[in-house]
Parts: structure tokens; C-alpha cells; sequence
């Protein structure tokens, strides 16, 4: 086995539901040989219920408090790439705890394709008579959060190859800036290996 070339050991996938972030995650960490890690089913398995049964059973309270838990956990990981859930990265100490540890790509959709991927799921946030306007109204108020993201990325319409080879081209840019800065906190995978 050679050396892996890989712009970054540790990146995390935040943004609204419905944006790719489980399917863009999977790949990315194939494509960069990383351990995959998806907050929500890890809470899943942990928890021993779906989310809507923690919803519906525990309160969304309890639900966020697993979450920080996890969080917590997946910031002391190496070689992954790590799938958030929609609300993680909204939460002042999850998003403090994911920026320090290493960049954090948020993905971007509009509300129309996020009701077209998620309306036929049983997402607690969208049991409502109008789930759209819910998206339309949830993706406002978490858009300042949002924005505290290291990377942003488009993915509506787009190939999943195609957003996968965007976000490991700006890894590699947010990389090159980090040691050019001498900040490269990722244990020197942030350059480029030679032959």
C-alpha cells in the first residue's frame, strides 16, 4: 500500500436535511479512504430507536443532548469523514467543537429540492400540514449558523461524483492555505505527498 494523497484526515459534512450530506459524505470517504461516520445513525445505534421514536418518546431535548454526546466523540476520531444531522451544526458548542477540530463543508440546496428529497421520510421537523413552508422558514432561521461553515457547496441538480470532486478540490485549497499559515493541525496530511 502506497501513500494516500489526501488534502485532510478529518472533515465533517454539515447543512440542512435533504442536502446530501449522508450520500456526498459515503462517497467523499471512499474517494479519500477515510472511515465514514453518520451522527444520526450512530445515535440510532446507540440509542436503540429511530429518531422519531427519541423524538416522540424522549423529547428533542434528549435528542440534541445524545447529539452533543456524539459530537463530542467524533471530534477525537482520525481518517474520517463524518455525516451530521441537519441540527448539529446549529448548536453554538457542537459547532465550536467541529471548527476546531477540523473544516467543516456545508452543503446547500434550495427548499424545493430539499421537499423533493425528504417528503416521502418520516422526519419529526416536517410532520406538518406544510412542510414546505416549514423547510422554507427551519432553513432561514438555521442559515446564520450555517454559514459559520469552513467550505459551502451547491448541490442541487449536480451528480454526487461531481460535488465529491468540488469539495476534495476546496479541501485541498483550504489545506494549502492552513500551511502556508503554518496551522496545519491534521499531522502533516495537509500537503501534498510527493511521488
Amino acid at each position: 500500500m502506497g501513500l494516500i494523497e489526501r488534502p485532510v484526515s478529518w472533515v465533517a459534512l454539515a447543512g440542512f436535511m435533504g442536502t446530501g450530506k449522508s450520500r456526498v459524505g459515503w462517497e467523499l470517504s471512499r474517494a479519500l479512504a477515510l472511515h465514514f461516520v453518520d451522527t444520526d445513525k450512530l445515535i440510532t445505534r446507540v440509542v436503540g430507536k429511530t429518531i422519531p421514536e427519541v423524538f416522540e418518546q424522549e423529547g428533542e431535548a434528549y435528542f440534541r443532548a445524545c447529539e452533543q454526546e456524539v459530537v463530542r466523540r467524533v471530534s477525537r476520531l482520525d481518517h474520517a469523514v463524518v455525516s451530521l444531522g441537519g441540527g448539529t451544526f446549529i448548536h453554538e458548542e457542537n459547532r465550536r467543537t467541529l471548527l476546531e477540530r477540523g473544516p467543516v463543508v456545508v452543503l446547500w440546496a434550495t427548499p424545493e429540492t430539499v421537499y423533493q428529497r425528504t417528503k416521502h421520510s418520516d422526519r419529526p421537523l416536517l410532520a406538518t400540514a406544510d412542510p414546505l413552508s416549514r423547510i422554507r422558514s427551519l432553513m432561514t432561521e438555521r442559515e446564520p449558523s450555517y454559514r459559520q461553515g469552513t467550505i459551502h457547496v451547491h448541490s442541487d441538480g449536480r451528480p454526487s461524483e461531481e460535488i465529491v470532486e468540488e469539495v476534495i478540490e476546496r479541501l485541498w485549497d483550504w489545506a494549502d492555505v492552513n500551511a502556508a499559515w503554518g496551522e496545519d493541525s491534521d499531522g502533516g496530511e495537509g500537503e501534498r505527498a510527493a511521488d
